[in-house]
């Protein structure tokens, strides 16, 4: 009974917390034109909910400061669902008024959440509704930004059959005001099998404080699967072969963000085979059509070692280590090949005859400087199949907190002291135990194009700062250690960039066993792979202090920031807070009242 009542008064207290949100809206009017932001408020982030009346045209201009851009998302958008696009619409202007280069139309037929960016020191947007009487909501939030500020592992492109990736900063809370893409793009004939492990971002009903965005496509416009918040584990289809996952971010409440993978599945459509190559295996699908076709039973497949096994679905499916099932490895100057064979072992039926074509596959990934180039054979006695793509080896950049190199950094961006001793550890992630890694350079820069300046920590594997200290080779690692600096006249923060060469363990002449080589002839001693890894930015943290904590660190809210979203976790809080008033009535009164005064949104100026 007592959790029965507690239940009918959170149930209660949501409803009357729900109530006073809808409450805290910006009502639209007839010629309604308000300036956000820029010179005269000095805002640069702003949430609104508009809710407008039937026969409306309203027109708001954004003024932003100097060298800054302007983002601005329509992250819920409510209009007339019977309304025709010509007569009910939001129209983004890149300029300060309707005269301006159209950006962008939003109707509510629009199957995806619209994202505008200016290019010049104004936005304008203008909303016009129709005659129907019915209710109206738009929820808009813009901010200005830096594009020269960029955040680590916001967006990228993902073309490997099956990978992994996470919103920035991950487990730790995401930064506020992200703006993160990622394109997925796999073969042809294959769809994207897409898990989040996990999803962690401020709940709301409509999603439209902190969101991710689902497209089934290769762009944002390509049809929105979801729009996801709060708390999950979904899994989601693409109907293609690519898929755009967004994940935006406003100004208040951080939280771990998410985490996801992604699987490829062969549709059956398009190839009869298919092979992909990654730093630690080989990955070969042929179609169960294809083998019935040759009369062949998929159970009697097997490569060079028979016990690896395929996996049996609706295709069938062999992984294969790099280093196991047989493959053989060869070395030719600058090239790393892995190959292996797939047989039929059925016996004839005679031993005379046959009237079945002899199947083999030879598969093979070719490892050359930055990219990793597919070969597939399919030989039917004198019928030959070719195949290839491209793919590359895995590698990372990290900071770690002491020598030791266990526990890594997760922060981003760094902030560290002065002269403080930095620990970076370059990683090659690959099975095949015959490759050791070697960073011929690491060079440090202000900005993360490495335009100059720029300042050399290693050079031709030699120490070129006197803090620096590589550390001997250690298989599938690299690492050295330097004290923090600043450059001068420039920003506070260090971009590192080295470049990675990849040797085989057994030859004692490569590039990689000679170690630091001050001087050197050109080619005089080889590499069989090469490639850049960057990482940063790293900051001082009296520039974190000095600038109020301006960098890309999520903030905590105050009084200050009067326009902060109420979240339902924060409703949620509002309602266990409200339970304990019988016994700490006066404490928990004096909360409440401050939090109204947090989170209210302010209201727009009408003219």
């Amino acid at each position: 009974m007592e959790v029965t009542g507690r239940l009918f008064i959170w149930a209660v207290l949501a409803a009357s917390c729900g109530a006073q949100l809808n409450s805290m809206v910006a009502e639209g009017r007839s010629r309604c034109t308000a300036s956000l932001g820029g010179a005269n408020l000095g805002e640069t982030h702003k949430a609104l909910i508009l809710q407008l009346n039937a026969d409306e045209n309203c027109t708001w201009t954004i003024q932003r400061p100097e060298n800054r851009s302007i983002r601005i998302i329509f992250s819920h958008v409510q209009l007339d669902p019977d309304g025709r696009c010509d007569s009910e619409n939001i129209k983004v202007f890149d300029g300060s008024s309707t005269s301006g280069p159209l950006l962008g139309k939003v109707c509510s037929k629009n199957d995806f959440v619209p994202v505008f960016e200016s290019s010049s020191n104004s936005l304008t947007f203008q909303i016009v509704t129709g005659l129907t009487s019915v209710q109206r909501s738009v929820f808009i939030f813009y901010y200005f930004f830096s594009s020269d500020t960029s955040i680590p592992n916001c967006g990228g492109y993902l073309d490997t059959l099956e990978g992994s990736f996470s919103s920035p900063n991950y487990p730790q809370s995401h930064p506020e005001l992200a703006y993160c893409v990622w394109h997925i793009q796999v073969e042809k004939g294959y769809k994207i099998k897409l898990n989040f492990k996990e999803v962690f971002l401020e709940m709301d009903e409509y999603c439209r404080f902190d969101f991710i965005a689902l497209y089934d496509g290769p762009s944002t416009t390509s049809g929105l699967l979801k729009q996801l918040c709060g708390r999950g584990q979904p899994t989601f289809e693409s109907s293609s072969n690519s898929m755009t996952v967004v994940l935006s971010t406003d100004y208040a409440n951080s939280y771990r963000g998410f985490s996801a993978s992604y699987t490829s599945i062969y549709t059956d459509d398009v190839n009869t085979t298919s092979l992909s190559c990654a730093s630690d295996k080989m990955r070969v699908i042929i179609s169960k059509s294809y083998l019935q076709s040759l009369n062949y039973n998929e159970n009697n497949l097997q490569l060079n070692d028979p016990t690896c096994r395929p996996s049996v679905s609706n295709v069938v499916e062999f992984s294969i280590p790099l280093h196991e099932c047989g493959t053989v490895k060869k070395i030719e100057d600058h090239t790393i090949s892995y190959t292996n064979i797939i047989t039929f072992t059925e016996s004839p039926i005679s031993a005379v005859i046959t009237r079945q074509k002899h199947l083999q596959i030879v598969v093979t990934c070719e490892m050359e400087y930055n990219s990793t180039v597919e070969i597939l054979y399919i030989t039917e006695d004198d019928v030959i199949q070719n195949q290839s793509v491209l793919g590359k080896y895995n590698t990372s950049m990290a900071l770690y907190e002491s020598n030791s190199f266990e526990n890594q950094i997760e922060e981003s961006p760094y902030y560290v002291d002065l002269n403080q001793t930095l620990y970076v550890q370059v990683g090659l992630h690959t099975s095949d135990p015959g490759l050791v890694l070697f960073l011929d350079t690491c060079r440090a820069s202000p900005t993360s194009d490495f335009a100059s300046p720029t300042y050399d920590l290693i050079s031709g594997g030699c120490s070129q700062d006197e803090t620096c200290q590589v550390y001997p080779l250690l298989g599938h690692y690299g690492r050295f250690q330097f004290n923090a600096f600043k450059f001068l006249r420039h920003l506070s923060s260090v971009y590192l960039k080295c470049k990675i060469l990849i040797c085989d363990t057994s030859d004692e002449t490569s590039r990689c066993n000679q170690g630091c080589v001050s001087r050197r002839k050109r080619d005089v001693s080889s590499y069989k792979w090469k490639t850049d890894s960057v990482i940063g930015p790293i900051r001082l943290k009296r520039d974190r202090s000095a600038s109020g904590n301006s960098g890309l660190l999520p903030q905590t809210h105050t009084a200050e920031t009067p326009n902060q979203p109420l979240s339902q976790l924060h409703l949620f809080s509002f309602m266990v807070l409200a339970l304990n008033v019988v016994i700490v009535a006066a404490a928990t009164v004096r909360h409440f009242v401050n939090r109204r005064l947090e989170h209210r949104y302010q209201k727009l100026q009408v003219y």
